[in-house]
């Protein structure tokens, strides 16, 4: 797997988006384009793929394609409606995000994203610009890093303690991700190593997610999404952790609107509904996961615009 990302329930997230031939789609995490390229497979000369990524590997892959009912622009998923605006466009059939890291970021080991392979401590999903993770790390607090291993990393509150603290002590010899992730092992009480589990996993999470305000680009991104959607539109999310799935159902359980008092006779249930959800929740067969273990997490949420 090393270096080639494995595109996670690429059929189901197309076939969630109920293509029409003449549509207009957004895939908002281009990626090495394995959603985008089955999108096109089933759009005709009338239709149209937008994609985004503000990853440079990515703009890269996609600067070689040559289709004209293909455009893309180098930006956060958050900022979907100016780099939408800026090409003249209407709103979107269907809009497609695929959360978290991708398999390339994390096997090369000169983006700092993974704690089994020697490299800079980066974390950035765009590497030409923002904040470091070596840089995040000499900036916060040992309180803040705390908060963050405990509520993006799902680390308890004494071990997220214990480990904010180990590696604020450690701050001096922090020079890898390998530095990192030994300073985190020893941090966490050994009962709670477990075999196949890596001590440093949640506490990488967490810090990948602080340096890219991950939280703040998917509820942004969830929001301008449901924007730009035409009525019967359709938003279909791919989350890899339980934060990013919690943060996708609240947001479109929030986006159903209020129940409506039994007593107010109405043909709707809802107040000011927004997006309808369409269970079930869809997760990767045992065939996709065996193939591909980081799939084994992923789920799939789809909502359509009211």
């Amino acid at each position: 797997m090393n270096g080639v990302h494995t595109t996670v329930l690429l059929q189901e997230a197309v076939d969630a988006l109920a293509i029409r031939p003449a549509g207009c789609y957004l895939d908002g995490t281009f990626g090495r384009g394995g959603h985008s390229r089955a999108i096109l497979d089933r759009l005709g000369t009338d239709g149209h793929l937008f994609a985004l990524d503000r990853d440079p590997q990515a703009a890269a892959t996609a600067a070689a394609w040559n289709d004209a009912r293909f455009s893309f622009a180098r930006c956060p998923f958050s900022q979907m409606a100016t780099a939408f605006a800026e090409v003249g466009a209407g709103s979107l059939d269907g809009v497609l995000l695929d959360l978290g890291v991708s398999s390339p970021q994390l096997d090369q080991a000169e983006r700092g994203f993974s704690f089994n392979k020697e490299g800079p401590l980066d974390m950035r999903m765009d590497n030409e610009s923002g904040m470091t993770a070596a840089d995040w790390l000499a900036a916060t607090d040992e309180a803040t890093l705390a908060r963050v291993i405990r509520d993006w990393g799902g680390e308890p509150h004494t071990v997220a303690r214990r480990i904010a603290r180990a590696v604020m002590a450690a701050r001096p010899r922090l020079h890898s991700t390998l530095d990192l992730a030994a300073v985190v092992a020893d941090a966490v009480p050994r009962k709670l190593h477990r075999a196949g589990f890596h001590p440093a996993t949640q506490t990488f999470q967490a810090i990948r997610i602080a340096v890219n305000d991950e939280v703040g680009e998917i509820e942004r991104g969830l929001r301008a999404a449901t924007d730009l959607l035409a009525s019967g539109g359709v938003l279909t999310v791919i989350t890899f952790h339980g934060l990013e799935d919690a943060l996708v159902k609240r947001f479109i359980r929030a986006c159903e609107g209020a129940p409506l008092p039994a007593e107010i006779p109405s043909a709707h249930d809802r107040v000011n509904p927004l997006l309808r959800l369409v269970p079930p929740v869809i997760k990767p067969s045992a065939g996709e996961v065996a193939d591909n273990p980081r799939s084994r997490s992923a789920r799939l949420r789809k909502a359509v615009k009211i």
